[in-house]
């Protein structure tokens, strides 16, 4: 099993060898972390990681790229989001999603490398890892061009960390 140091040190030199910049990393989350990408990259983010997406559906407002990185056995909080939408990618390892239109949670569904997942605004989910790390591409779809989403815009319902 790979630690965490090693996957996120393969991750951070995969971008780099793709000459994505990294804006921060985040690493420190119970559940894995995250890449912030420089917003300067989006263009270079969407052609790599999500070639067969219509870019003008997408590109309505201002778009923030991530990584994420789910740890085996780790989930992130039932939740959901006032100011964006987001659109996942599965590009390495496994991982899961559970969603809903409701607090319910519905059923586990598997995620299979280059699924494209796209949450709507509101809509409830989680990331839900594996046994192995999962790595998922991600981009923030805002939907408030006055107030952007950021981790504050992150509503939890239930939250394994004890987290609010």
């Amino acid at each position: 099993m790979k630690t965490k140091e090693n996957i996120f040190s393969e991750v951070n030199g995969f971008l780099n060898s793709l000459a994505i910049k990294i804006k921060t990393i985040d690493n420190n989350r119970p559940w894995g972390g995250f890449f912030v990408i420089e917003e300067s990259n989006t263009a270079q983010f969407i052609d790599y990681f999500f070639p067969t997406v219509n870019k003008e559906e997408i590109q309505k407002g201002k778009l923030s790229p991530k990584i994420l990185l789910v740890a085996p056995n780790k989930k992130l909080s039932w939740q959901y989001h006032h100011r964006r939408a987001e659109i996942w990618k599965l590009i390495k390892g496994e991982a899961a999603i559970i969603r809903s239109e409701t607090d319910v949670e519905n059923n586990l569904e598997l995620l299979i490398i280059d699924d494209i997942i796209t949450l709507k605004q509101g809509e409830r989910h989680r990331l839900v890892g594996l046994s192995e790390w999962g790595i998922v591409a991600e981009i923030w779809m805002h939907t408030d061009p006055e107030n952007p989403s950021d981790e504050d815009d992150i509503i939890r319902i239930n939250d394994e960390f004890g987290r609010a």
